[in-house]
């Protein structure tokens, strides 16, 4: 069940049930698999199928504390350097036999529960959410469940949710809000959610020299929306171009402003942060 994203915070009724908001984090999206019927090993499951057990070795140690038959859907991050670091888990990912065993010492994740899919063997797939909410807080409250698994925040509050956003998004790792609503069953693959990310914006002033000799020297401001992990990979930037200008010794890198607004066209695809970093296993 996977999430689209809006601009802004969605009012009540925009999903089944009573809304329900979480934090985003940066990390990867994982499905936990308790053996059913044990004793038999832990899976952790990427969205796109991977098995990782075998590179997160504190996680599957920390499996005896979990219930038989149970399947949790949630974000494996990292903690490193006292910050939740993507960069560190994609590491992890990577890495294997004694090199794991290292880094679960020296970069350990934690796995963030939102949702439980199964409890004791039994499906809850077509469990309202909110009712799974209410069981997947039970191992925590009651049992006291702890660090490697966390439960992931939750609130039904608007002004709690915006300030989340504005606020918890300033920390390394928290990219901005997912949103459920408590009648919601699970739709394996469906776009059934919402994510809303953190929104800047920023400008930059382009000059560029054209020609050879240098004829003609352009500049232009650059006008475009950053979230709060980077370039926003879903938008493009807009360039305000100004008129050109003769290059000369008195030049110096002044410009007018202009009026014509195009979007910023490079040679093969628009402008996106897929240029600079992959987003594997992201919502």
């Amino acid at each position: 069940m996977l999430a689209q994203a809006r601009d802004t915070v969605p009012a009540p009724g925009a999903l089944p049930g009573e809304l329900r908001f979480q934090p985003k984090f940066d990390g990867y999206r994982v499905l936990v698999f308790a053996p059913w019927p044990a004793p038999g090993p832990l899976l952790l499951q990427s969205r796109r199928g991977s098995l990782l057990q075998d590179r997160f070795p504190e996680i599957v140690a920390a499996a005896a504390h979990l219930s038989d038959g149970l399947v949790l859907d949630g974000e494996l991050i990292v903690w490193a350097e006292d910050k939740i670091s993507f960069e560190a888990l994609q590491r992890r990912a990577v890495s294997g036999g004694r090199t794991a065993a290292r880094l679960a010492q020296e970069m350990p994740a934690h796995f963030i529960a939102f949702d439980l899919l199964q409890l004791d063997g039994q499906e809850l797939l077509h469990v309202p959410y909110g009712e799974r909410r209410a069981r997947l807080e039970h191992p925590f409250t009651d049992r006291g469940l702890s660090a490697p698994w966390t439960l992931c925040p939750k609130t039904t509050e608007v002004a709690t949710a915006q300030e989340w956003l504005a606020s918890w998004t300033q920390v390394p790792g928290v990219e901005g809000l997912v949103i459920r609503g408590s009648g919601q069953r699970y739709l394996p693959g469906a776009r059934a959610l919402y994510k809303v990310r953190r929104r800047d914006t920023t400008e930059a002033v382009i000059g560029a020299i054209t020609g050879m000799p240098p004829t003609t020297c352009d500049a232009g401001r650059l006008t475009g929306t950053v979230s709060g992990s980077g370039v926003d990979h879903e938008g493009r930037a807009e360039l305000e171009v100004l008129p050109g200008v003769e290059p000369g010794p008195r030049f110096t890198g002044a410009s007018p402003s202009g009026t014509l607004r195009r979007p910023i066209r490079p040679a093969r695809r628009p402008l996106s942060c897929r240029d600079w970093q992959q987003l594997p296993d992201r919502h």
